[in-house]
């Protein structure tokens, strides 16, 4: 076959088509709209005058949901970031690992309310004049709702990498970098996606403290429909609620369609599996786009970027671990490091509570602790309601794969929705009914963290193998032995993530559920949410600290007492 040329048609350049045109529009649709975007984001602010609502128009909503939009878009560009960086040394950093999961941990457990009134002034400071210092304290508010789930998520996809993906790394000796990009991301894809959206879907919750920040005894309003629900809230106009709820499930539901469903559906490409799924999800989107040449025409200048990174990180070493360490000289390194971290952990807490006792006094933790035992029992209680209906609904879902194609995007769009919306119609039922918050509250958190079991529980019975069904199906295993020998063992896994990150979700969420304001209506819950929710109000700090400092022991010995060994006994006892 020597001497042989490719046709004719081989060579011709191929026409433009309709695809093409397409992808490209929205592609200009996209850069036109930032490039109008960049100049309101830099627009003159002055902390004194600034204003502390936004217009109630609803011809304003449109841009409002832009700028909202992009915030959240940014925010979990930086969660990404973070999560690849953060997660991977923790992972590859044996004596970093001690550190930083912990960390992780109290990370987790602190609330919105206690960053922004940490880091607004600061962001301020940061760029004097501009209204940037104050978007960044949005972003970065909207960052810390979305960034710790992702980061554990991805954690735990590189420690549990299989052995041979491992091996087959070291024969090719790849570097650190060809690694991280060609075994760890894609391993860690799968996890990544579904936590990065289920992330995304809870920090719309926190929009409305993100966009309309009150700290010291002052409230600065950012454009954007979570500070437009908190002005119509004020002005207690449900109608204007409404509106914005309706402009909100449009705003769910376009980006589950022309964002998170191509993404999710691309993901699959690195699932590993024996044999294939029956049903992998589709996205048209993602159908155009693999169409479409003008994806591969932008991603072209990128390629001899990604080649010079390759070059440049040879002399960092290969992705090797080394499978022997000498004891003497790893326990010596243990001892010193331990050390260390004593000794900054213990100066810490040294000076924050000196800061306490001499503001507030140290008898101001009592108090605290008696609030979050409050707010405790409304979190179980939750989570047992919940549970109870959530888990047969889930399975339902989950183990019928025609329901599970119709109600999977209904619960996406259900749990990205910020429930918080809806909570100006609840507090006029409970003004209307007489019912306090201390009751109604549990019914406020619930809206924004039951959804965690039901994601996770569908995720899980939607995964069971096959031939476990069969088999079950062919021993005529029925009711109450199916149920107990075969489904909760199956989803115990999926359940406990769901727990662990629904708790976790209701803890933050009594911030905004226990105090609710309307109209002329202030309803204020016994419980820790309000402790903080009020002190950060007022920018009282050293009471801000407390109940921060209160909400992480809870939640961290938790997690800690309890959900780490249910995770452990779900790992060990109910794998699949």
């Amino acid at each position: 076959m020597f001497g042989t040329f490719p046709s004719r048609g081989v060579w011709r350049r191929p026409n433009l088509r309709l695809v093409d045109l397409i992808v490209f529009a929205a592609l200009l649709a996209l850069l036109f709209g930032l490039l109008r975007l960049a100049p309101a984001l830099n627009a003159p602010f002055l902390p004194k005058t600034a204003p502390s609502t936004v217009s109630t128009d609803p011809a304003n909503l449109p841009y409002y949901a832009v700028r909202s939009l992009f915030r959240m878009f940014v925010a979990l560009f930086i969660s990404l970031v973070f999560t690849f960086v953060y997660a991977t040394a923790a992972a590859r950093l044996r004596r970093a690992e001690k550190v930083l999961i912990p960390v992780l941990d109290i990370l987790q457990s602190v609330p919105v309310l206690g960053f922004l009134t940490v880091t607004v002034t600061a962001f301020i400071n940061l760029f004097p004049g501009s209204e940037l210092g104050l978007e960044f304290a949005a972003v970065f508010a909207i960052f810390t709702s979305m960034a710790w789930n992702m980061t554990f998520a991805f954690y735990h996809s590189l420690i549990s990498q299989p052995r041979d993906l491992d091996e087959a790394a070291r024969v090719m000796r790849l570097t650190k970098w060809e690694r991280f990009w060609k075994l760890d991301v894609p391993s860690g894809m799968i996890p990544l996606v579904w936590n990065g959206m289920m992330s995304f879907g809870g920090a719309w919750f926190f929009l409305a403290a993100s966009e309309s920040i009150s700290v010291l005894n002052h409230t600065y309003a950012l454009p954007g429909i979570g500070s437009y629900v908190a002005a119509a809230i004020k002005q207690s106009s449900l109608s204007h609620v409404g509106i914005a709820i309706v402009v909100m499930v449009f705003l769910v539901i376009g980006v589950n369609f022309l964002f998170w469903r191509p993404v999710v559906a691309w993901a699959e490409r690195f699932r590993v599996e024996e044999s294939a799924a029956a049903e992998r999800p589709r996205s048209y989107v993602l159908d155009v786009l693999r169409r479409s040449s003008v994806p591969d025409l932008v991603a072209r200048p990128g390629r001899p970027v990604g080649r010079f990174l390759d070059k440049i990180t040879r002399p960092f070493g290969l992705a090797e671990h080394p499978l022997q360490r000498p004891a003497m000289r790893a326990r010596t390194g243990d001892v010193f490091f331990a050390g260390a971290v004593t000794v900054v952990a213990v100066f810490g807490a040294w000076k924050a509570l000196d800061y306490v006792h001499v503001h507030v006094g140290l008898g101001a933790f009592g108090p605290a602790f008696v609030d979050g035992a409050i707010t405790f029992v409304r979190v179980v209680i939750l989570l047992i309601i919940a549970s109870i209906i959530w888990v047969p609904i889930g399975v339902w879902i989950g183990m019928n794969p025609r329901v599970s194609r119709l109600a999977q995007p209904v619960v996406q769009v259900l749990a990205s929705f910020p429930a918080n919306f809806l909570f100006p119609f609840a507090a006029a039922f409970f003004v209307a009914t007489g019912l306090s918050l201390n009751i109604g509250g549990i019914f406020l958190m619930a809206l924004g963290a039951q959804w965690y079991i039901l994601f996770n529980v569908i995720a899980g019975a939607s995964a069971i193998p096959s031939d476990l069904r069969e088999a079950m199906r062919l021993m005529d295993v029925r009711g109450r032995l199916r149920w107990t020998k075969f489904i909760l063992p199956c989803i115990f896994p999926a359940y406990v993530t769901g727990g662990i990150t629904a708790a976790g979700g209701a803890w933050n969420a009594s911030i905004v559920a226990e105090v609710v304001d309307y109209g002329h209506h202030h309803l204020v819950a016994k419980g820790l949410g309000a402790y903080i929710a009020q002190a950060a109000t007022v920018g009282d700090f050293p009471k801000v600290l407390i109940g921060v400092a209160v909400m992480s022991v809870y939640v961290v010995g938790l997690n800690r007492l309890v959900w780490r060994r249910l995770y452990r006994l779900a790992e060990t006892r109910y794998s699949l």
